[in-house]
């Protein structure tokens, strides 16, 4: 009884500090998104799409509102975004995405993962290349070419489209964000987006070997418990 206990009290720790890590991410991003083009997501589509997506994420609404609240109070934090890039544990290309109001911190923060783990800091632009830099709207369907053919003629710049079971993927340039969801809702009023973000893609895949596979985790997990990162985006793929 005491260790299944221990166990279920460690399992409810881990989520409470995974929902704890998204809240605070969403809160980062809707608070930079207010401030930045103002509280009212009618008139501004960058809160808008963030709001929508922290709500899927099951976000409290108290959560999303102390955001814009915070936003519109005038002094507060100045958070930049910034990009950090390297070699993960077991060789794959890792893109570190963070929301930092001191740089300074967040980079030794973020060095001294890499350090513990013996994985490489790479400079500016050292392993971006390798990813394409895209927005990418996910939604169920099964008119791959009649979406093309409307995107086309809204004058998107599509990227690639492509359907698998019943789920068609768009990617376009992060510029046509907006103008893109604007189409895809327009042609389907009912539409409901599975996946609507700017993301970074890798290029080529890179196998990480089992017996790496628990470095990288431990990587990954010890860099998604900073409180500056956002998102961490890789080329990894575990062998079976």
């Amino acid at each position: 009884m005491g260790r299944a206990y221990q166990n279920r009290k460690e399992s409810m720790a881990k989520t409470a500090a995974a929902k704890t890590k998204v809240y605070s991410k969403y809160g980062r991003e809707i608070y930079v998104a207010a401030k930045a083009g103002g509280p009212d997501p009618s008139a501004n589509l960058s809160l808008r799409s963030l709001i929508d997506r922290a709500k899927k994420d099951q976000v409290p609404t108290h959560v999303i509102e102390k955001a814009i609240d915070k936003a519109t109070g005038g002094a507060g934090e100045d958070f930049q975004p910034a990009l950090y890039e390297g070699i993960a544990p077991g060789g794959a290309m890792v893109l570190i995405s963070a929301l930092t109001d001191n740089p300074n911190r967040t980079f030794g923060e973020i060095r001294g993962v890499f350090s513990k783990c013996k994985a490489k800091l790479g400079s500016q632009g050292s392993v971006s290349h390798m990813f394409d830099h895209r927005a990418m709207f996910v939604f169920a369907d099964d008119s791959e070419d009649e979406a093309l053919e409307m995107l086309m003629e809204a004058d998107i710049d599509v990227s690639d489209i492509d359907c698998e079971d019943g789920m068609v993927t768009v990617l376009v340039p992060p510029t046509e964000f907006f103008k893109t969801k604007t189409a895809l809702t327009e042609w389907r009023a009912d539409i409901d987006f599975e996946m609507e973000e700017i993301t970074y893609l890798p290029q080529m895949p890179h196998p990480i070997a089992a017996d790496d596979a628990d470095q990288f985790e431990r990587f990954a997990s010890l860099m998604n418990d900073l409180e500056d990162v956002q998102e961490i985006y890789h080329n990894g793929e575990f062998e079976g």
